[in-house]
């Protein structure tokens, strides 16, 4: 028997999920949310981490958790209520009716076997495909979502992957049964523009085919150009909702406005995006600082023609970074884009001296980096301190906030050695963070604390270049927003000087002086940052401009904005 028209897609009415602690109450998490998502149309929910989007959707694919507590009026899907499935037939419901895309590629891929096999085994649980079948649809899967070279990707395993790879493989695994409703939770979150404008139109095809997508992001841009409707959640409750482009041209809701004017682009260059004070001990920090007390202009850093290949696991070597040349003056912010696999975070260690070029050289202040383990070295290590994109694999679990910081403060900063403990609370001081968090756990942070704590200790060496490879491109854009605003300030009282790497070009220029531009290990284009994204010259650049989702473009044309020019579809 068919299903009413009225019943088609997922239907979910006053929502209600609580954990169970240990002392044996309930923590609710999400307060009667309700909304419908009919066949072709996509719904975005947006929100703060903590805000209960995630709990959401994980709520109706069945994997709200042993102790979650779940009441609903309504949870069906085309009719067929699903509060009372059982977990064999959620099995059968996930991957055929309902794909989950995660954020986290690398957690939810099996390390141990390579990607096309983990995509195949799912489609041969579902579909009588002969072995030669199977490969070329996991081929064209991996292809269709924009991953290159898909026979070779195919055999290798997620950690051979780069983070955009993986991200890809996980999406191809998602739809391959074609299911009727895909929840995408913050899927293009690791991607760099042209490929999340890819992966976009990947879900455009699946929503112009009839499939309902329930999209979870905190980047705007990306939910302007692909939501047909917003719910806007703050602390597990719905504050705002209704048609995309209304919510993003006029918001009402305060926290709304927030999340909006977070967002950083050409035209946020040169102001806060947060309304938080600046920081004003920082200064005191250094005082004596050569950042603070030398020319500005100098020259900190130079790469003269650096080349670096690497041999794959098809035993053919590839030229990752190929006579690459750039400076890095004092308290100059010099941006790195490219789309991964560019070459930009091999280059960002090969600055760091973490990987040794096969020919061309590094220069700091002049002077070629010298090779191996000696004084010199560490002395320049000291002065180039890093923050990564995910400070918590760089942690050691087992040390709280107060080692991580100390054994950075014995290996830079002698003076304060003896009595580390008082200097680690400056640095956190600094940067907006307090005593209550000095004796805490990495993992018991959130993101943004745990990125607070990263800047920290880079500080600790008391540098004159912070390198920052990808180092918010997993945070929410509120979270986001403070973390740029401390970089900035913490530039302008220090002198700092930033080797930016991102794929977000709208953090690009908005904290760039200048930017290079890396395809295929090249440096294809420098030069200033608003000359580069007002009149591009090569011809990559400007493809890569053309893919930038633009949040501003969804509010003038009020419409969902239509990318099958840029990505080719």
């Amino acid at each position: 028997m068919s299903t009413p028209d009225t019943d088609r897609g997922l239907h979910v009415e006053r929502l209600r999920v609580g954990f169970r602690s240990r002392h044996g109450d309930t923590v609710p998490v999400v307060h009667d949310l309700s909304f419908r998502l009919r066949p072709g149309r996509c719904l975005a929910l947006v929100g703060e981490s903590g805000s209960g989007k995630s709990v959401t959707a994980r709520t109706v694919l069945g994997l709200a958790g042993d102790n979650a507590i779940v009441e609903a009026d309504a949870l069906t899907l085309h009719g067929e209520d699903l509060l009372g499935a059982t977990e064999r037939r959620w099995q059968r419901i996930r991957g055929t009716r309902i794909g989950f895309i995660l954020q986290d590629a690398l957690v939810s891929l099996d390390p141990l076997r390579p990607v096309g096999a983990e995509i195949g085994e799912s489609i041969s649980l579902h579909e009588r495909l002969g072995r030669t079948a199977r490969r070329n649809k996991v081929w064209e899967l991996l292809g269709r979502v924009g991953v290159p070279e898909p026979a070779l990707r195919a055999r290798q395993r997620p950690g051979e992957l780069s983070g955009g790879l993986r991200q890809r493989a996980l999406i191809a695994s998602a739809i391959a049964l074609g299911p009727d409703i895909v929840v995408a939770d913050e899927p293009t979150t690791a991607l760099d523009v042209t490929v999340q404008a890819q992966v976009l139109g990947v879900l455009k095809e699946l929503l112009d085919a009839g499939t309902g997508v329930v999209l979870i992001s905190h980047d705007l841009a990306v939910v302007a150009q692909l939501a047909d409707d917003i719910l806007v959640m703050q602390g597990g409750r719905i504050v705002e909702s209704g048609p995309a482009a209304d919510v993003l041209a006029d918001p009402r809701h305060p926290y709304t406005r927030q999340l909006i004017d977070a967002v950083p682009s050409e035209h946020t260059k040169g102001m806060r995006l947060t309304r938080g004070p600046a920081v004003h001990t920082a200064a005191t920090l250094f005082p004596d600082s050569p950042s603070r007390t030398t020319d500005p202009g100098e020259i900190l850093l130079e790469a003269r023609h650096v080349v670096k290949s690497y041999r794959g696991p098809d035993r053919v070597t590839r030229t990752v970074v190929d006579d690459v040349s750039f400076e890095l003056a004092r308290g100059e912010t010099l941006g790195v884009v490219g789309e991964s696999g560019s070459g930009k975070s091999t280059l960002a260690r090969i600055a760091l001296s973490l990987v040794t070029p096969d020919s061309g050289e590094i220069r700091y202040r002049g002077t070629p980096r010298p090779q191996g383990d000696n004084a010199e070295q560490r002395r320049i290590r000291r002065a180039i301190s890093v923050v990564y994109q995910d400070p918590l694999s760089s942690f050691d679990p087992r040390w709280t906030v107060a080692r991580i910081l100390t054994d950075a403060i014995r290996l830079g900063d002698p003076a304060h050695a003896r009595r580390p403990r008082p200097r680690a609370l400056t640095l956190l001081d600094v940067v907006g963070l307090g005593e209550k968090q000095i004796d805490a756990r990495p993992a018991t942070l959130s993101g943004g604390q745990r990125q607070r704590v990263a800047i920290a200790r880079a500080l600790a060496t008391g540098p004159e270049i912070i390198v920052l490879d990808e180092a918010v491109s997993a945070l929410d854009v509120s979270v986001q927003a403070q973390i740029l605003d401390l970089l900035t300030d913490l530039q302008d009282q220090l002198g700092l000087s930033y080797l930016f790497i991102s794929h977000d070009l709208g953090v690009i220029h908005h904290m760039s002086d200048r930017v290079l531009v890396m395809q295929a290990g090249r440096a294809v284009e420098q030069g200033g940052a608003d000359r580069i994204f007002t009149d591009p010259r090569e011809p990559y650049t400007q493809r890569l401009l053309a893919s930038l989702p633009r949040l501003e473009y969804a509010r003038l044309h009020n419409t969902r904005i239509d990318n099958q020019e840029s990505i080719g579809v």
